[in-house]
């Protein structure tokens, strides 16, 4: 299966050494502000086309699948142009920054029966996937709060390192949009829709646009409280970590692994797991990402084509967390209580 990938920052070299990895798999274009970025991502692969124009790229015939690896705020841009040429698309998080974009994006791979899938790898995350099966297995009983604390560090030179970081108009927010999405889209995909959120998004070291501190309280749709801690600002940037607490037990993880795993009247060990996809890492850096998790979507969207299933996040899907965030900071903004619809 023939890929393009558009854009050419740090996360399109994830994309471009999954699809080389996977037996099925093809980089045919690659498509770059410049033609020069465009062939460092191509890394001497002669085969592989290079352009600086997508509309020229999106002209090839023999491209099956689209990778929008551009800024966050034109990914929508990436994805309707894509859509409108026949290909199904991969999307970098976060899907959009805008609610009515998102919608448009999710219309028109629908409405041309086009596929559109959205990198989410910290999904795969094996003590995620646990502590989630336990949930719904009512091992904690009835839910009552859920923690996630996303406290990462990123210097004055990454925001410098691209005209886009930190800006409303293309990173579509800061520490919680760019780097906390991973841990809001894990929150809610394990204790389901959020009902209200109240927060506190203020810039207080960075010069940028957009939060790099954030404090929100929130309400769950199940009754349960919970509340995220997210920031670019403090150092060394912090290991993520969820904590769930219900009537009837705790179960407490992050990227170092199962750190609580308590229920009421029982034993249990917490389960025994290999971490393969490295998501031991610290939140230091931002080029400490295992390819593991890239592959797997790169599979993924393979495997969604070719059998006609959806992807393993969805536009539907990949546009909650994104929502949440919005809604976050709306109540920033306001200094009031959101209801989310």
């Amino acid at each position: 299966m023939k890929f393009g990938i558009v854009g050419t920052g740090a996360i399109a070299r994830y994309h471009a050494a999954a699809i080389r990895l996977h037996p099925e798999g093809e980089l045919a274009a690659v498509c770059g502000i410049s033609l020069d970025k465009a062939a460092e991502l191509a890394d001497g692969d002669a085969k592989v086309k290079l352009f600086d124009d997508y509309a020229k790229m999106l002209e090839l015939e023999e491209l099956d699948v689209v990778c929008v690896c551009t800024p966050s705020g034109l990914h929508g841009k990436g994805v309707m142009l894509a859509a409108r040429a026949g290909k199904h698309v991969l999307c970098e998080k976060p899907l959009e920054v805008a609610a009515e974009r998102m919608t448009e994006m999710i219309h028109a791979c629908r409405s041309r029966s086009l596929k559109l899938g959205c990198v989410f790898q910290r999904r795969l995350m094996p003590a995620m996937l646990h502590a989630r099966q336990a949930l719904l297995d009512g091992k904690l009983g009835k839910p009552v709060m859920a923690n996630a604390y996303l406290k990462y560090y990123r210097s004055r030179e990454y925001y410098q390192s691209g005209g886009w970081r930190g800006t409303r108009e293309f990173d579509g927010g800061g520490a919680l949009m760019n780097q906390g999405i991973h841990g809001i889209d894990l929150l809610q995909y394990m204790m389901g829709e959020v009902a209200s959120v109240f927060a506190y998004c203020p810039t207080l070291v960075r010069d940028i646009e957009v939060e790099d501190t954030a404090v929100v309280a929130l309400k769950f749709k199940s009754g349960a409280l919970g509340v995220i801690q997210g920031a670019t600002s403090v150092y060394p940037g912090q290991e993520t970590r969820f904590e769930l607490h219900g009537d009837k037990g705790t179960i407490e993880f992050g990227d170092e692994g199962i750190k609580q795993w308590k229920f009421m009247g029982s034993e249990e060990a917490a389960p025994a797991y290999e971490d393969t996809l490295g998501f031991g890492a610290t939140s230091s850096s931002a080029q400490q990402l295992p390819v593991a998790g890239h592959y797997f979507y790169i599979n993924d969207m393979i495997e969604a084509v070719r059998t006609g299933r959806e992807p393993h996040v969805n536009g539907e899907e990949a546009r909650k967390s994104v929502d949440l965030i919005l809604a976050i900071y709306e109540s920033a903004r306001s200094g009031q209580e959101v209801i989310l619809r």
